[in-house]
């Protein structure tokens, strides 16, 4: 399927599925929790879409918002959390439904795979269980129904014996096992949209490609679209159609994914290319870009106190994402300029 995109606030892409409507359309997003005066935010004025079938990869270092950003699609932020702004998705606004409204999509129609399926599963009901009701809940089946389903999800998952596996609880399952449980189980309904967050993070190389290509597949197979949340760019590189790449909060880069590794512009996506391992460069030391997210800071590019290239404007005015090429966005003064 070719992939368009039209201009919308600001010059902020939108993914185009075939009818001409984006299956996901966040715009303006914003999450904060009570703190201090005004509050702390962690998501900051953050626009994005994911058409139909399309992979749009998050990518950013821990505490970047590419969770939270997630969470909040879900539903799933804290209580204390206030979220702002409007997330469409298949042209409903689900910042403005209750949370009734949200428990009959979240699941069914968007599902998650979470970053640790130890802590995400019921650590006290069997796998299959946990599968099967999804399906009780969403689909409606009888628990017999429901127990015979999973067990084929199982299977479809790649996992061995899975009849005898949908008896195991999540702790006598292998680590790679337990992720393709999860993947099972967000993928029970056949939902729209999958939001893949970190899923092959602390898992050998080996499975990490299998669930990847397991992803792919059934992607291929529903029409399925993902947002896939990683801050590892070489494995976001294998799926992503289109890359955002986040700092504190906000878009910093938005490109197709080939155009962001042949010509990445902001220099902090320039800093994450650069610590991946290059066997073709021999190093005594692997890069590490200086100092860590912060987001406290009143005025000028976030990103400033870290950048080789700040100067003093950088430090007062903050950058918006402006189109520098057709579908490339970057937000720097030094790009832009």
């Amino acid at each position: 399927m070719q992939q368009a995109s039209q201009r919308v606030d600001g010059g902020q892409p939108v993914a185009l599925s075939a009818n001409g409507v984006p299956l996901l359309d966040v715009r303006d997003l914003t999450v904060s929790f009570p703190a201090g005066a005004g509050g702390t935010h962690i998501v900051r004025g953050l626009s994005y879409s994911i058409a139909r079938g399309e992979t749009l990869g998050i990518v950013g270092e821990s505490g970047c918002g590419k969770t939270m950003t997630s969470l909040a699609l879900l539903g799933l932020i804290p209580a204390n959390g206030t979220i702002g702004g409007e997330i469409n998705f298949g042209g409903r606004n689900l910042v403005s439904m209750t949370q009734r409204q949200q428990r009959h999509i979240r699941g069914r129609e968007i599902a998650m795979i979470f970053q640790e399926p130890m802590t995400a599963m019921n650590p006290v009901m069997t796998v299959g269980r946990q599968i099967a009701e999804v399906l009780v809940r969403h689909e409606g089946l009888s628990k017999k129904e429901a127990g015979k389903r999973a067990v084929d999800l199982l299977a479809q998952v790649g996992i061995p014996s899975p009849a005898r596996r949908a008896e195991d609880y999540p702790h006598q399952l292998s680590g790679g096992m337990r992720q393709r449980a999860m993947i099972a189980m967000a993928l029970a309904c056949r939902p729209q949209l999958l939001i893949a967050d970190e899923p092959t993070t602390a898992l050998d190389v080996t499975i990490q490609a299998q669930i990847l290509d397991l992803m792919l597949t059934l992607q291929d197979e529903a029409q399925m679209s993902i947002q896939f949340i990683s801050h590892n760019l070489a494995v976001v590189s294998e799926v992503a159609h289109s890359i955002m790449v986040m700092y504190a909060g906000k878009a910093v880069e938005y490109a197709p994914a080939e155009e962001l590794f042949s010509n990445p512009l902001h220099p902090y996506t320039q800093g994450l290319i650069k610590t991946l391992p290059d066997p073709d460069r021999q190093v005594k030391r692997l890069y590490v870009i200086p100092g860590r997210v912060v987001s406290d800071i009143s005025a000028g590019c976030r990103f400033a106190r870290r950048c080789p290239l700040a100067d003093e404007g950088c430090r007062k005015v903050e950058p918006e994402l402006v189109e520098v090429a057709p579908g490339h966005q970057v937000a720097c003064l030094k790009v832009a300029s």
